[in-house]
C-alpha cells in the first residue's frame, strides 16, 4: 500500500503586483492589482514506504510547495494527497509525529540555544520518552559525528555543522517518512557527502522513507532509484535515471587522452565534440558502433594513454527535456 498518495492536486497563489517608483506606491494604495500563479496544477503520483525518490526541477517549479502540502504546512485548493492514510492539514498532530522535514535554507533549532538544548526543547514538542530519546541522540551523535557540537550556539556553527543537526534534530521522534528539501544546498563537498552517506543508511537500514528535493543532480544520481521531474507545477516524468536518459537520447561520450597532444583525431563513427590539450571528446550512438569497437578503431590509430566512456551529464539531460517540453 503506497505510504503518500497525491492525485490531481492544485495549488494557487494570488500575487500582488504594482507599477514601479513613488507613483506606483501610491496607487497600489488604492487600487492592488493582482496575479494568479499556478504553483501545483493536478500534479498526481504515489510512493511506497521505504522508496528514495529524487523530485527535482528549477526553481519555481513547485518543489517545496508540494513538500509544503505534503507536511501539512500548506493547504491545496483542489486535489487528494494522503500521507500514510491521513489527510496532512486535517490531521496535523498525528500527522507530524510521523514525518521529519528538513528545510536546507531554514532550520528548526534555536539560534541562540546550544544544540543540546535545542535537542531538548524538540522532544518535549514531540512528547518523545527519556529512554528512547537519550538513545535516539547517541545513535545521532554516533552517525553525524555531533559530539563536539552538541553544547555550541547554534548560530555559532558553520553551514554543514548545523545541516548535520538539523537532519538529527528531524530524526529524533524516529519518523517512518522524511522529507528533505535542498538539504546540501550552500555545503561543501566534504559535507555533501557526509549528509548523501547518512541518507542513504537511513534509507538502507531503517527502511525510513525519504523525498529529497534538490538541484544538485549529483545527489540524484548517488541517492535516488527514482526520480520525479516537475516544472512549472506540472509533472514532465516519473522513473528512474536511466527511463530519463532513454527519453532525450541515447548518446555516450569517450574522452581520450592522446600520447601526442599534436595528434588530432577523425572518424566517422564518433563526432568530436571538445578538446582540451591531448584530451579529446568525442559523442557517438551505441547502437551505431558499440563502445568496445570504437575503442579499438582508435586504439588501433591512434597512439591513447588513457580513456573512458561516459553518459551525458544528467544536468544537460533535464534541460533537454525542459525544452522539449517547451518550458
Amino acid at each position: 500500500m503506497p505510504q503518500i498518495v497525491v492525485q490531481d492536486l492544485c495549488k494557487t497563489f494570488r500575487v500582488a503586483e504594482r507599477d514601479p517608483g513613488a507613483w506606483g506606491a501610491i496607487k497600489g494604495l488604492f487600487h492592488r492589482r493582482y496575479r494568479h500563479t499556478s504553483a501545483l496544477d493536478h500534479i498526481s503520483f504515489s510512493i511506497e514506504p521505504g522508496e528514495l525518490v529524487g523530485y527535482i526541477g528549477p526553481n519555481g517549479a513547485g518543489k517545496s510547495t508540494t513538500v509544503k502540502v505534503l507536511a501539512g504546512i500548506l493547504v491545496p485548493d483542489s486535489g487528494v494527497c494522503q500521507v500514510m492514510g491521513r489527510t496532512p492539514w486535517k490531521q496535523r498532530i498525528p500527522h507530524v509525529s510521523q514525518i521529519g522535514v528538513v528545510f536546507g535554507q531554514r532550520t528548526q533549532l534555536w539560534w541562540d540555544l546550544p544544540v543540546i538544548e535545542s535537542f531538548e526543547l524538540l522532544r518535549a514538542i514531540y512528547r518523545v520518552p527519556a529512554p528512547v530519546y537519550r538513545h535516539n541522540v547517541e545513535e545521532m551523535v554516533a552517525l553525524l559525528g555531533l559530539g563536539e557540537l552538541l553544547d555550541t550556539p547554534v548560530r555559532q556553527l558553520s553551514l554543514g555543522q548545523r545541516m548535520r543537526c538539523d537532519l538529527a534534530a528531524a530524526l529524533l521522534h524516529r519518523p517512518a517518512l522524511l522529507y528533505l528539501d535542498e538539504p546540501t544546498i550552500g555545503l561543501d563537498a566534504v559535507s555533501k557527502l557526509a549528509v548523501r552517506q547518512f541518507v542513504k543508511r537511513l534509507n538502507k537500514e531503517r527502511g525510513v522513507t525519504v523525498m529529497l528535493t534538490t538541484h544538485d543532480m549529483d545527489d540524484v544520481e548517488a541517492l535516488c532509484r527514482r526520480i520525479l521531474l516537475i516544472n512549472r507545477g506540472k509533472i514532465l516524468l516519473d522513473g528512474t535515471v536511466a527511463d530519463l536518459r532513454a527519453q532525450v537520447s541515447r548518446l555516450r561520450r569517450l574522452v581520450v587522452v592522446l600520447r601526442e597532444e599534436k595528434d588530432w583525431i577523425e572518424t566517422d563513427e564518433a563526432r568530436v565534440i571538445g578538446r582540451q590539450g591531448p584530451q579529446v571528446t568525442l559523442e557517438f550512438d551505441p547502437e551505431r558502433i558499440s563502445a568496445p569497437d570504437l575503442i579499438h578503431h582508435l586504439t588501433s590509430a591512434y597512439g591513447v594513454r588513457d580513456l573512458y566512456v561516459e553518459n551525458l551529464p544528467i544536468e544537460e539531460i533535464v534541460a533537454e527535456v525542459y525544452q522539449g517540453a517547451g518550458m
